[in-house]
């Protein structure tokens, strides 16, 4: 079974196909067929290869199919690792990108684009597959390339409004940034070691180099390049609230299961170069926490529905680069389970939310809406309560875990967990706004029947439930990638700690509703002390990172371009052009059609000729 690794992206790259080569002429019906079940076929063989694996008593599994190419001794193939990192990988990509392949097929049904949307959707999981399945980072390369693709092309899926095109082209060129990055880094280590094989990159530099070694901290820091990109970490962090231009079911996808999370598996496969580099890695950990804490109060601030769980993707994606800074490998792999569970639940939740409100996201809008809309109530409830750790739902365990991992690293161990506990409570304040507003309070003036679509969306939400409910309990087989020994790490903390972690998110979500519930505190008098306001304007535009890349890099671009509009080049080969056509005017009159001239030229040549060979 283990052999059918292969079949992974290459079913949903079949669907892919079909859907392209068929020209949008396929009936609908077909369409949901094929797009959902070519995914869900990927997650049916994901599942048989797990508990085939994870029967076998094997650490490791690969899987060689063929040669991509051959140049010297470098012979980079499409060849397929399975441990239990990519294991976990492929069940979420496939199953969390299954159901929300489903939920499209109501969301997208009155599209007139349908076919062209889910052949996109499945590219996109044929790459993410490619990506964590490839056992040498050229393979991963191309499916790193092939997610960035699809996310230009998802975001803007809507190209008709400038707006997403705009979007999209920012998502395309802020993560090229990152991706140039990481490919000065292959090249890098190949140039070190002449391989680009993972295992014998990582092999190769535990022997080549020790712990502290330059040459690791650059390779380290050229990959962490392309990590932040990736995964819209600071500071390469604004593009992902813009990228929610596209439709919901891709903003699931590429914030829950796919895309985002590629810059944390990168760091996380190559963790043995991290590790070498301490200051590197260390640094991964204060860009987390830095990323997600600027997040959460930018989250504080946004009035649009899908902008405010863009920002605590952000953010718990910053909590992710925390466990890895500091050591949490399997922490940070669950929680980047744990949450595609409870990210997905919300970004569907969401859009169901959305097509009830006739397209409406602005939650100012919006209000009293958990009678009318249950399941979507019920989904947010859940979700949301996962997203600010509530005790024993998921996003609870996998947090815990690297918040301890944070607070027993020597030296800023403190401040690294003194943040995460602060950022813990933003999530709890920003989430709940966003419940209390929505669903609380009273109506708005609009008008709302009753939830949208059939149980094409309706089941997919159910589901996601009782994982963000039950997810926390799931075992994730890392051990043995991260040589941890006994599955998760294990922490002992006191019970003022564990208490003060349980407290906090609860104190956000209890000032939430104190200022957006009951309203006992006027958020709106508040808003008139002139350094509230300033606060709010500064969080509002995202910490003003976009106007600060504007002035350093945009506007001195676009001004040289101005400066350079009849192109100095092209003045140049404008000289050459003339000096050319000048000659030539020059021969043309030589051509004076009288034969004796001709017959002149030819006898003066020649005696000029002898003459310069006399005299040499």
């Amino acid at each position: 079974m283990l052999d059918l690794i292969w079949l992974l992206p290459t079913l949903p790259l079949a669907g892919f196909l079909i859907l392209v080569l068929s020209f949008g002429c396929l009936p609908r019906t077909l369409v949901a067929l094929i797009g959902a079940g070519s995914v869900g076929l990927s997650f049916s063989v994901a599942a048989l290869i797990a508990v085939s694996f994870l029967g076998s008593g094997l650490d490791f599994h690969i899987v060689e199919t063929f040669s991509w190419m051959e140049v010297g001794s470098f012979n980079p193939g499409f060849t397929y690792y399975l441990d239990g990192l990519s294991l976990v990988m492929i069940l979420v990509i496939t199953g969390v990108g299954f159901l929300i392949h489903v939920y499209a097929t109501g969301y997208m049904d009155e599209d007139p684009d349908y076919s062209r949307f889910f052949s996109y959707m499945n590219l996109f999981v044929a790459a993410m597959l490619m990506l964590v399945l490839g056992d040498n980072l050229v393979l991963l390369y191309l499916g790193w390339e092939g997610v960035g693709l699809c996310s230009y092309l998802l975001i803007g899926f809507w190209y008709t409004k400038p707006e997403n095109g705009y979007a999209a082209r920012k998502a395309f060129v802020v993560t090229r940034v990152g991706d140039t990055s990481m490919a000065i880094g292959l090249f890098l280590l190949f140039a070190h070691f002449g391989t680009l094989n993972i295992q014998e990159l990582m092999h190769g530099a535990e022997v080549a180099w020790g712990t502290g070694s330059t040459t690791a901290a650059i390779a380290a820091l050229l990959l962490l390049g392309g990590a932040v990109g990736k995964s819209a970490q600071l500071p390469l962090q604004t593009w992902l609230p813009d990228a929610m231009a596209g439709p919901t079911p891709i903003s699931a996808l590429i914030h829950a299961a796919t895309m985002v999370t590629a810059g944390v598996y990168l760091i996380a496969r190559t963790h043995v170069l991290f590790e070498l580099a301490p200051t590197v890695q260390l640094l991964v950990a204060w860009i987390g926490l830095v990323t997600l804490l600027m997040a959460g109060f930018t989250a504080m601030t946004q009035t649009d529905i899908k902008r405010i769980l863009a920002f605590s993707t952000v953010s718990q994606i910053g909590y992710m680069f925390l466990g890895l800074g500091v050591g949490a490998w399997s922490a940070s792999i669950f929680h980047l389970m744990t949450h595609a569970f409870f990210k997905a639940l919300l970004f569907l939740g969401s859009g169901s939310v959305i097509l009830a409100m006739h397209h409406e996201q602005n939650i100012f809008r919006m209000g009293a809406l958990r009678k009318v809309l249950p399941v979507s109530f019920a989904s947010f409830l859940i979700g949301s309560l996962a997203l600010t750790a509530f005790p024993f739902t998921s996003g609870f365990f996998s947090k815990d875990e690297i918040l301890l991992a944070a607070l027993e690293l020597e030296g800023p161990g403190f401040w690294l967990w003194l943040g995460g506990v602060a950022g813990a409570f933003l999530t709890g304040l920003y989430t709940f706004r966003l419940m209390f507003i929505v669903f609380f309070g009273a109506n708005r003036g609009h008008h709302c029947e009753g939830e949208y679509g059939g149980w094409n969306m309706s089941l997919p939400l159910l589901i996601l439930m009782v994982l963000a409910l039950a997810g926390g309990y799931i075992h994730i087989p890392v051990e043995a990638v991260f040589s941890h020994g006994t599955g998760h790490e294990e922490h002992h903390a006191s019970l003022l700690i564990e208490g003060i972690m349980i407290a906090v998110p609860l104190l956000g979500i209890g000032l939430a509703w104190l200022l957006f519930g009951s309203k006992s505190f006027s958020v709106e008098r508040l808003m008139t002390l002139p350094l509230a306001s300033d606060l709010h304007r500064l969080w509002r535009s995202g910490w003003a990172m976009d106007w600060l890349y504007d002035r350093l890099f945009v506007f001195p671009f676009t001004a040289l371009a101005r400066l350079n509009a009849k192109d100095i080049i092209d003045q140049g080969y404008a000289v050459l052009m003339v000096i050319t056509q000048a000659a030539h005017k020059l021969v043309v009159r030589s051509q004076t059609g009288y034969l004796r001239w001709y017959a002149l030229s030819v006898a003066a040549s020649l005696v000029l000729i002898v003459c310069l060979g006399v005299l040499s």
